[in-house]
């Protein structure tokens, strides 16, 4: 075998991931509305912003970017993918302040779910996509020893595009 005949086209090395499949109803461009935030001053207060996800690599793997600009949260990035024989998601998540987690994540019927079991700051998300799939109403809980939890603040996605 030639060099040339081992050599694969991008569009070879880039097929559709077929567990990513469902995370399609996150494609898009949402704005981010947060409120109840625990950790604020005024917990009436709301914060907005903007997230997209986008496939990567032709659905290798899920993209996540999300800004709230002129607030305390930070700029992130997200890279969403699984293992073939996960039942879970794994993301990957950094931020502009520098910190990186690895959070599993789930989809089913209409609920996201991410968590991260970690001694001393254990997290978990819950978020319902509405029937049309356009809004996805959620909240983030904290907890510092992994029995009681807190919660942190409330979220609204809405998609735009």
């Amino acid at each position: 075998m030639t060099q040339k005949d081992s050599a694969q086209t991008p569009e070879e090395l880039s097929k559709q991931n077929p567990a990513l499949e469902r995370l399609g109803a996150f494609v898009g461009e949402w704005d981010i509305e947060i409120t109840s935030m625990s950790f604020h001053p005024d917990p009436s207060a709301v914060a907005r912003g903007h997230t997209s996800f986008q496939w990567l690599e032709r659905g290798a793997f899920l993209i996540q970017h999300s800004e709230i600009p002129n607030t305390e949260f930070p700029r992130s990035i997200s890279v969403i993918g699984t293992d073939d024989s996960a039942e879970t998601y794994c993301m990957l998540y950094f931020d502009s302040r520098g910190v990186s987690r690895i959070y599993r994540m789930s989809l089913s019927g209409g609920i996201w779910t991410l968590w991260r079991e970690f001694p001393g700051f254990s997290q978990r998300f819950h978020g319902t996509f509405s029937d049309d799939n356009n809004t996805i109403s959620a909240y983030w809980e904290k907890s510092s020893d992994g029995s009681n939890w807190e919660r942190d603040f409330d979220l609204t996605y809405t998609r735009v595009i």
